[in-house]
C-alpha cells in the first residue's frame, strides 16, 4: 500500500522511493505533494515507512512503473533494512528482523537472535557485545548497500534525483551511529553512485525547521515520541524547494499536467 491519493499512470509523472520521509509519516503534505502543486506535474509518491532498497528491488511491478516515470526522485535510504549475508529482513515491512544467518552466529556465538523482532534493537545490542564485530557488520551493510543501489539504478534508468533528506549534513566519517538516520550512511558512499544519477540534491533540515519540532504534524499521544524523531512541515517545504530547482528543468511543459 502506499500514499494517496490514487493517480492516473496513464500520462506523464514523476516518481518518488523512498523510506519514511517520502512517505511522509505524521505529515499532511509531504514533499513529493508540494512538488506536483509547484510543478503542476503528476507526482508519485511510493514512499513507504521503514522501506530499504530491497523492497523495491523485491517488486517489479512497481520499478516498472518507476521506469515509465518522465523523472525519478530516490531518497538515499539507510543500510540496515535489507538481507544480507549476516540477517535476513521482511520482504515488505523491512525494519523487521527474521533471522540471523550462520555466519552472523558464528560471529557473535553469546546472542540469542531468537529475542530480536526490530533490526535496530537487533544492531544495538550487537554494539553493545563488541564494536570491532559490529564494525564488521556494518562493512557489509555498507557494501551490500551500494551494490543494491547501482542494481536499482540500472534499472529505472533515465533521469534520477539522488536525495538525501535527514536532520543533519551527510557524514564524512564511518562511525557508525545507531541514532542517526538513513543509518551507516558516508559521503564516499553518496559519491560512488553519483556517475549513475542525473543530480545529487542534499537537504538537511534548517535549525528553523529543527527547532518547530512536532508543530504542524498529525499524530496521537501514543505516536508522539516517533513524530519527534521525523522530518516536520518545514522540513519538506526545504526539500520541496531544493528538488523543485532540478525537476522543473527535467519535466518541461510536456510533463505537466493540462
Amino acid at each position: 500500500m502506499f500514499r494517496g491519493p490514487r493517480r492516473d499512470l496513464q500520462g506523464q509523472y514523476v516518481a518518488f522511493l523512498g523510506s519514511t520521509e517520502t512517505y511522509g509519516r505524521f505529515v499532511e503534505a509531504p514533499f513529493p505533494l508540494l512538488l506536483e502543486e509547484r510543478l503542476g506535474a503528476t507526482c508519485i509518491n511510493f514512499g513507504v515507512v521503514n522501506a530499504g532498497v530491497d523492497l523495491y528491488l523485491n517488486d517489479p511491478p512497481v520499478l516498472d512503473l518507476v521506469m515509465q516515470a518522465s523523472a525519478k526522485v530516490v531518497q538515499v535510504m539507510g543500510a540496515q533494512n535489507m538481507s544480507n549475508r549476516y540477517y535476513s529482513v521482511h520482504p515488505r515491512r523491512n525494519d523487521r528482523f527474521l533471522r540471523a544467518s550462520e555466519r552472523l552466529e558464528w560471529l557473535f556465538p553469546e546472542v540469542d537472535f531468537t529475542e530480536f523482532h526490530f533490526v535496530r534493537h537487533m544492531l544495538g545490542r550487537l554494539k553493545d557485545v563488541s564494536e570491532e564485530r559490529f564494525a564488521t557488520v556494518v562493512t557489509e551493510l555498507r557494501q551490500a548497500w551500494i551494490a543494491r543501489m547501482k542494481n536499482m539504478l540500472t534499472q529505472i534508468r533515465g533521469q534520477v534525483v539522488l536525495l538525501w533528506f535527514a536532520d543533519r549534513p551527510v557524514p564524512d566519517d564511518e562511525a557508525p551511529d545507531l541514532d542517526r538516520d538513513p543509518l551507516f550512511i558516508t559521503r564516499q558512499m553518496i559519491e560512488v553512485l553519483r556517475p549513475r544519477v542525473s543530480h545529487v540534491v542534499e537537504v538537511s533540515a534548517s535549525a528553523a525547521a529543527r527547532a518547530e519540532g512536532t508543530a504542524g504534524m498529525v499524530f496521537s499521544d501514543f505516536e508522539s515520541c516517533a513524530a519527534a524523531e521525523l522530518q516536520g512541515p518545514r522540513a519538506h517545504v526545504e526539500a520541496t524547494d531544493a528538488l523543485e530547482k532540478v525537476l522543473r528543468p527535467m519535466i518541461g511543459p510536456a510533463g505537466q499536467r493540462q
